[in-house]
């Protein structure tokens, strides 16, 4: 991105304060970029390293690195867009200020919330299982719910005390992601380990349709970056902290990912990492590093935790954007007096979450969330450059032009790499979605009859 990007789009802007919002601002810049290194630094590598390995063999590295690239196009547009409308409700707000469509911003909205509250459960769902199983031997289907409650009621508690709690197990889980590199540097060191396995793809593999699958299932470990955009404001200064926060977060992201790809890939064969459901413990174990197996799983279900909360913070305030824009039920829109924390809607996307996962499984409910997560980012590239049109009078950031047509061009390619049962799943979620906007839209209109019928009676 250029340096001088951050500037006044029109002839005479000038710098204001904050929008006012019934928000508390308290996310910092370093709250802000913690957050979004926390959201993606999360059970994407700790879980489905495995599933990367079965599909590009050693050169996970190289898929990491595909997958990246492609996040950072559509990241840009997200820059440009929290900067120019630092709103809660993300994509939701901008599809609905491109698009000037109830439909189009509802859908939006809609695919957003779907693929939080799935990718919550898969995260509950991987918190409960192998990684939870090193401590106590709790059912999933006990164990899953009973911790999205209390991922719900950190949330519910406070925007501030929920990012300061994602403050400190972001840097647990980072530590884990260290621990796999030392210890896949240590081994090489002692000189054990082969290095011949960046280089080699599975046997029956075609390198570039391995690459492309590869980066595919990556593009799971990158997501969570958009989620910002929906506490954009309760930030204290996002045109100055937003694009530097963003950007910092998925270059950190990106470095680490590749490094703990070579590491595995140098420590253990890829077909010894296929199928499994901590991966990355494997690793560990396979260098023979001395640490604990039992402290590393405890340091992977605090990676998982932390992203299951931030997911749960992003649901929520998703919600309760697209409520204040009247795309769903004012209710909610409630906040709690004291906390100022919407806690209706924390409720009600905590419920769903719940219910997902009585319903689905890990690997489906992962690609399940970057189909619909694409769905998004293609609105969002394209509600750029709809939105160049019109002007606001602060500075705020700027992307070249072509980032957000090529964004639109790799989420197509992208989405046409999914399986049929993904897009089966997020057919089902849709029509659900599609059901409850056609009753909020009856609901509304049957208020506003009686309202006008009402104020008739009174003028007669």
């Amino acid at each position: 991105m250029p340096r001088d990007t951050l500037r006044p789009v029109d002839a005479a802007p000038v710098p204001g304060p904050p929008q006012p919002t019934r928000l508390r601002r308290a996310i910092t810049g370093p709250l802000l970029y913690l957050f979004i290194v926390g959201d993606v630094l999360g059970a994407g590598i700790y879980a489905l390293t495995g599933v990367l390995a079965a599909e590009v063999g050693g050169v996970m590295w190289a898929s990491l690195l595909i997958a990246l690239a492609l996040a950072l196009l559509t990241a840009g547009s997200y820059a440009e867009l929290v900067t120019k409308f630092p709103r809660a409700g993300g994509a939701a707000v901008f599809a609905e200020r491109a698009f000037r469509t109830p439909v189009v911003s509802f859908l939006i909205g809609f695919c957003m919330l779907a693929a939080g509250v799935t990718s919550a459960a898969g995260l509950s769902l991987a918190f409960a299982g192998e990684y939870l199983q090193q401590f106590v031997p709790v059912p999933t289907w006990v164990a899953a719910p009973l911790f999205l409650l209390l991922v719900a009621a950190l949330n519910a508690r406070g925007i501030r005390e929920s990012l300061a709690s994602n403050a400190v197990m972001t840097i647990i889980e980072l530590s884990g992601l260290l621990i796999v590199v030392i210890a896949g540097a240590v081994l090489l060191g002692s000189g054990g380990g082969d290095t011949s396995r960046l280089t080699e793809f599975p046997d029956d593999a075609v390198p570039g349709l391995a690459l492309l699958g590869g980066a595919i299932i990556a593009f799971y470990s990158f997501v969570g970056f958009e989620v910002s955009a929906n506490v954009a404001e309760e930030v204290r200064d996002p045109a100055r902290i937003y694009p530097r926060a963003l950007f910092g977060a998925l270059a950190t992201a990106g470095v680490v990912y590749v490094l703990v790809a070579i590491a595995a890939a140098v420590a253990t064969p890829p077909s010894e990492l296929e199928g499994s459901t901590a991966p990355l413990l494997d690793v560990v174990e396979a260098s023979g590093f001395a640490i604990p197996s039992w402290l590393f799983a405890a340091i992977a279900l605090v990676a998982v935790a932390n992203g299951a909360l931030l997911t749960m913070i992003m649901t929520s305030r998703l919600a309760y954007g697209m409520s204040e824009q009247r795309l769903l039920p004012g209710a909610l829109s409630r906040v709690l007096p004291q906390r100022r924390t919407p806690w209706l809607a924390i409720l009600a996307t905590t419920a769903v979450a719940i219910i997902l996962t009585l319903i689905g499984d890990l690997a489906l409910l992962a690609e399940t969330v970057v189909l619909l997560l694409l769905v998004v980012f293609i609105s969002t590239n394209v509600s750029v450059l709809v939105l160049r049109r019109e002007r606001v009078q602060h500075e705020h950031f700027r992307v070249w032009t072509f980032v957000p047509v090529l964004g639109v061009l790799s989420c197509i390619l992208l989405m046409t790499q999914q399986a049929p049962r993904v897009w089966l799943m997020a057919g089902i979620l849709l029509a659900i979605g599609a059901v409850l906007y056609l009753t909020a839209r009856f609901a509304a209109d049957r208020r506003t009859r009686r309202s006008g019928h009402g104020a008739d009676e009174r003028g007669a």
